[in-house]
């Protein structure tokens, strides 16, 4: 049972940032903020939940089943991440390539301590074994001062940021995705490279703030546990449940931006109207209608929005928007189990593309291409796309963030290798300054 208070705030963005701050004392962390974009969707402008009452973590083995029985005898909040990987236990799959992280395939954790904000209000949810420490938060949280909330890293050596593929074996492998595509093994897949740091140090929070200040995305997050870390600017989501309506964001297309308000404008309608990223859009929403329907209700999966751009600080994104409705007694785990891994970040057809990305690319994806989200009390859920996103073990101090592209038969390997630098820049000037 929690105890449920509510307060006002002053300033959100001031508290947001005293909470943050504050949230670093604890061995378990997860942020979300979408940064004041007012998705139609969305339940809350920025939740907080530290302090593990209990934990799941594990391997990809049975993984689903195990998170269905701990969400089930839980029955409260729930927070915590899906790793690409966990597609080893949904089909025969592997995963061998290089990890410099070692993250757990699959970890959720009960919060004693949970903040909801919505507005100019906070909701606030305590286990009542400390509840009685909801003042004394509060009051420590509206002392920390902002301008020092976040501090700034001292003698921290220059971080180098190496590539995992190089330029040239990129363009190596590109073909050898597009031969099979041309052979008709696939229509697209999203291939991915690694860009990492060894023996390096970084400030999490600062790093993560400067990462969120640069793109201000819908689906920001800061995940803590122990000594592993995930920065996340993500601009897209996985998976949401609201009752008994599912929705999925699949993002495929992106285009730069521009200073020039007149240049910007038309690079966002040419993204509108350029027939391969549309070609790849419907592809994934394809993939997603097939992936829903697995549970939904007969008739019930529609297209709600279709190859609409949307404008992010960083770059323009073409994003799509599939509903379903699922019966009551439909488990939350199986919707996520019978979607898994996201389209948007596999290709189609999506146990062949998942074959030919583990043999192409060179590291283990993890968290990269995961999900990071919550299960409410009532068995809804939210879930972010792992993407425009740091992963850093602070004992290994091992840094990676990883981009990548879809890949179909109209793909220029060139160009989609400039994609990739453009999704790169946020992360890599986050890092390097």
């Amino acid at each position: 049972m929690r105890t449920v208070n509510f307060h006002s705030i002053t300033n959100a963005d001031t508290f947001k940032l005293q909470l943050l701050s504050w949230s670093q004392q604890f061995d378990d962390v997860v942020w979300l903020d979408s940064n004041n974009h007012k998705d139609k969707y969305s339940n809350y402008d920025a939740v907080l939940a530290v302090d593990a009452f209990t934990t799941i973590r594990t391997d990809y083995f049975d993984a689903f089943e195990r998170l269905k029985e701990y969400q089930s005898i839980t029955n409260d909040w729930i927070f915590g991440y899906l790793t690409y990987d966990l597609k080893n236990t949904t089909e025969q799959l592997e995963s061998n390539n290089f990890d410099g992280l070692g993250f757990p395939d699959l970890y959720f954790f009960q919060p004693k301590k949970l903040f909801l904000i919505k507005d100019n209000c906070v909701e606030i949810q305590y286990l009542k074994m400390v509840d009685d420490e909801i003042e004394d938060d509060l009051r420590s949280i509206r002392c920390i001062v902002t301008s020092s909330a976040v501090e700034k890293s001292q003698n921290l050596d220059a971080i180098k940021i190496k590539l995992r593929i190089h330029k040239d074996d990129y363009f190596e492998k590109l073909n050898r995705m597009l031969a099979h595509i041309h052979r008709g093994d696939i229509y697209e897949a999203n291939f991915c490279q690694e860009f990492y740091a060894e023996g390096s140090e970084i400030n999490p929070l600062e790093t993560f703030k400067t990462l969120n200040d640069i793109s201000k995305p819908p689906f920001a997050s800061f995940l803590k546990f122990e000594s592993n870390y995930m920065l996340s600017a993500s601009p897209e989501r996985y998976i949401q449940k609201t009752g008994d309506t599912v929705i999925s964001q699949p993002i495929k297309g992106t285009a730069k931006r521009s200073d020039n308000e007149i240049e910007d404008l038309k690079l966002a309608q040419d993204l509108s109207k350029d027939p391969k990223e549309r070609s790849e859009n419907i592809m994934i929403v394809d993939l997603v209608r097939n992936d829903l329907s697995q549970t939904a209700t007969k008739g019930s999966v529609e297209v709600k929005e279709l190859c609409k751009v949307y404008s992010f600080l960083q770059v323009h994104q073409m994003i799509s928007t599939i509903q379903s409705k699922v019966k009551p007694e439909t488990h939350p785990v199986d919707i996520l189990k019978t979607t898994f891994p996201m389209g948007s970040m596999t290709g189609a057809p999506k146990i062949s593309a998942m074959k030919i990305i583990e043999a192409l690319e060179e590291t283990k994806r993890g968290l990269y291409s995961g999900a990071v989200g919550y299960f409410t009390p009532h068995g809804d859920f939210d879930f972010n796309v792992i993407i425009r996103s740091i992963l850093y073990n602070s004992s290994k101090r091992y840094i990676s963030y990883s981009v990548g592209g879809a890949i179909t038969a109209k793909s220029d390997p060139l160009l989609e290798y400039e994609e990739c630098l453009i999704k790169a820049k946020a992360m890599r000037e986050a890092l390097e300054g």
